[in-house]
């Protein structure tokens, strides 16, 4: 039995930002101690969602720009180390001002859910969708939010 597998990868390339320049958005990622370094938070290694006791801060580690943000204030993400959000606020340096921070639950298609229709053009400019890449046992997708190229 034959299945047809489709790899996309999704890309956001933020503009730099000058020093001390403020940036409004959202941004998602995992809350992290800020003793954890971009390297370690990439490898997911463990040591980054240890509970490190009073004094440490948290952050958001952004796992598609490898970025590191302290947060402020810290409350809204008191027991959610370890944790994949989305942080709505102000960047201000590596600062990021939290206007709202929610859990991501649920991330992607249940176990046997139909896949939404799309087209998107493949590496050759070609359009490609759910039906022209539909394979005689089924199709595969794979998304990848982020890579390390």
């Amino acid at each position: 039995m034959a299945s047809t597998v489709i790899l996309f990868s999704c890309f956001t390339w933020p503009a730099l930002a000058q020093e001390g320049a403020a940036k409004q958005g959202t941004w998602s990622g995992v809350i992290i101690h800020s003793e954890c370094t971009a390297d370690e938070a990439f490898a997911e290694s463990a040591k980054c969602t240890e509970n490190r006791g009073p004094g440490v801060e948290l952050a958001l580690y952004d796992d598609t720009t490898r970025q590191i943000y302290t947060l402020m204030p810290q409350d809204p993400a008191m027991g959610h180390l370890g944790d994949s959000v989305t942080v709505d606020g102000v960047v201000r340096g590596n600062i990021l001002q939290v206007a709202s921070l929610k859990l991501l639950t649920g991330i992607g298609l249940s176990v046997g859910q139909m896949a939404p229709g799309f087209s998107v053009p493949d590496q050759f400019g070609n359009p490609q969708s759910l039906d022209t890449l539909k394979g005689k046992n089924g199709t595969v997708l794979l998304f990848f939010r982020s890579a390390d190229w």
